[in-house]
């Protein structure tokens, strides 16, 4: 397993961290996560142990890594219905609701398949903006996909899949979101590294996820 330390090969990373301005709480968590990596979470051994999302990671999630390139899948469960945890991830137009790491989003498009969307990142990250294109959204079957498409970052040819799973939680409603991706490795980075950075903004997104889902549906 690569250590956080290796991370740093990605310009002005650490250096964000160091920064005193409003966003430095995100920059924390991400921080915090990236020193814990490599723990199986509660979601990736809950997948273990179903079937169901077994078959759904068989269909929607086996992308295939060509040439140089990498690809990973983050697993969280979520204690909220499906229904409440679709109603951010749809959002194509508002990924900041959740995704903390992201300072603003502006849209193009009816927000169906073919829109995109540009967002602006926090300072601190190794990217500054991306430009992104919506290639899935399944209201029926709760999958949402896009790639990116431009943009100043080094995550050359990134595209995501996401899909949502009804899985009571001791009785109670409860979802299982699975996100996939597939990116270039960048240059002076191998794929180790390059999955670990992105598993950990994928971790932290989901994670915010649960949070706002479970507050949301306990406000209900």
């Amino acid at each position: 397993m690569c250590q956080p330390h290796q991370l740093w090969i990605f310009p002005d990373f650490a250096r964000g961290f160091q920064d005193g301005d409003g966003e430095s709480e995100s920059r924390q968590r991400l921080h915090k996560a990236m020193v814990v990596e490599g723990a199986i979470g509660e979601g990736e051994e809950y997948l273990q142990h179903n079937h169901h999302l077994h078959e759904a990671v068989g269909r929607y999630h086996s992308m295939r890594a060509t040439g140089n390139q990498c690809r990973s899948m983050v697993v969280q469960r979520v204690g909220a219905p499906v229904t409440t945890v679709w109603s951010m991830v749809r959002r194509f137009d508002c990924p900041q609701r959740y995704k903390r790491f992201i300072h603003h989003c502006s849209m193009q498009g009816d927000g169906n398949v073919g829109s995109t969307r540009h967002v602006r990142v926090i300072s601190g990250l190794p990217a500054a903006s991306s430009t992104e294109r919506l290639e899935i959204l399944d209201e029926h079957r709760h999958i949402i996909s896009f790639r990116i498409v431009d943009g100043d970052h080094r995550l050359r040819n990134y595209r995501s899949i996401t899909t949502l799973h009804d899985c009571p939680v001791n009785g109670r409603p409860g979802t299982v979101v699975i996100e996939s991706y597939i990116v270039d490795v960048p240059n002076g980075n191998n794929r180790e590294e390059t999955c670990l950075f992105a598993d950990t903004i994928v971790r932290c997104n989901l994670q915010s996820l649960a949070r706002m889902s479970e507050h949301s549906g306990s406000t209900i």
